[in-house]
């Protein structure tokens, strides 16, 4: 029964059980990536939404690391929406990010 489970034993469980089926990646919070990247090795594919850059607000988001910390712990694909699109330069705001990930 996976209701009495702790999110780490959960994430984990759920991964492998994916890697298993053939799926190639999953969708995860930043702070799951390492317990991903355990279960499922460095093959399997991490897209990391709630990637904030310190130049940018968290709104609603809760369970965040910056862009650096979340390539340092594995991440593949990192979904940085609104501190690009709201920003009122786009593209700097894109450099900004990549900066940031390069220094890192």
């Amino acid at each position: 029964v996976w209701v009495d489970w702790q999110v780490e034993e959960l994430v984990g469980r759920v991964a492998a059980l994916a890697r298993k089926a053939g799926i190639e990646g999953v969708v995860a919070a930043p702070r799951e990536i390492p317990l991903i990247r355990e279960a499922c090795g460095p093959d399997s594919l991490i897209v990391t939404p709630g990637v904030r850059p310190a130049f940018a607000a968290l709104n609603d988001q809760k369970r965040v690391m910056t862009p650096a910390e979340a390539v340092r712990a594995g991440g593949d694909y990192l979904v940085i929406g609104r501190p690009i699109g709201d920003a009122p330069d786009p593209a700097g705001a894109a450099e900004m990010i990549l900066d940031e990930i390069m220094a890192g």
